[in-house]
């Protein structure tokens, strides 16, 4: 099942960009517009989850002061506070549940795509695809490898696979000059790695607005996603930057609407239920 899923993804890819290269569109250049056109299609499927996402999230932080309320209102008494948070949620139409549901249905594409690209590296035809500078077939990791040309003992290049992130710190640091003299080799997938990290903590930012018990995952959240991106292949990341930057501006038209329709807020009592 899984290798015919990474099978019909390859076709799809090889499909877009055999297209754009017969209307005259450079290989490297059509690779690229392939991710891309790949990203939006996903984008556009996922969109009716996505909004109803979205729009949950941003009520459920709008109602966070009347949710307090019915917790103090009810603290002492779980069974009438489950009961009362469930008519709640329905009434505002809100399910807290429905964040998870596009974030898990895209994990698999998100998979499917890196083991795809991971085997294209292993064909010679894919080796030096570029796309505006970004390698989509080396990381972070395997381009300033090779801007260092890390070898082993016998002087053989040290396998991507092999390669880590302290061994890659350690060389880097300690092989300045070489570094910088071949930096056209890894600037570009590392430029684009720090912008998804920004477009990452900007979307956090929009979740969580008003939030402060989400402050620290505004933070976290972005710096351990970029930590992951420094072993993910460029084609992925160009996946993962588009994605989010569609995202963006997908969550700013929800949070203006959703803005507007919880200008006017039911009101609830303070004072607890009292016991007979």
């Amino acid at each position: 099942m899984w290798a015919q899923a990474k099978a019909l993804m390859l076709s799809f890819l090889e499909l877009m960009q055999h297209s754009m290269t017969s209307i005259g569109i450079g290989e490297n250049f059509a690779w690229g517009l392939a991710i891309i056109f790949l990203t939006i299609i996903v984008r556009i499927a996922m969109h009716p989850l996505t909004q109803r996402q979205m729009t949950s999230m941003q009520k459920m932080q709008k109602l966070q002061p009347q949710i307090k309320t019915l917790q103090d209102k009810y603290g002492d008494d779980k069974e009438a506070l489950n009961r009362e948070m469930a008519d709640f949620y329905k009434n505002n139409k809100v399910n807290p549940a429905s964040g998870c549901l596009p974030l898990l249905i895209q994990l698999p594409i998100f998979i499917l795509l890196y083991g795809v690209l991971y085997d294209l590296t292993k064909t010679e035809a894919f080796n030096s695809v570029t796309f505006f500078g970004v390698n989509l077939g080396g990381s972070v990791l395997t381009t300033v490898a090779d801007a260092l040309r890390l070898v082993d003992e016998s002087g053989v290049r040290i396998p991507d696979e092999q390669l880590g992130f302290v061994m890659v710190f350690l060389s880097s640091f300690t092989n300045l000059g070489l570094l910088f003299s071949n930096i056209g080799v890894w600037i570009f997938n590392f430029a684009l790695l720090i912008i998804i990290a920004f477009l990452t903590w900007y979307q956090q930012h929009l979740s969580s607005s008003g939030n402060p018990q989400m402050a620290m995952m505004n933070w976290f959240m972005p710096l351990f996603l970029t930590f992951i991106c420094f072993s993910l292949p460029g084609g992925v990341l160009l996946y993962w930057g588009v994605s989010s930057l569609m995202g963006i501006v997908h969550q700013m038209r929800v949070v203006k609407k959703t803005s507007e329709e919880m200008k006017t807020k039911p009101a609830l009592f303070q004072e607890k239920p009292k016991t007979k």
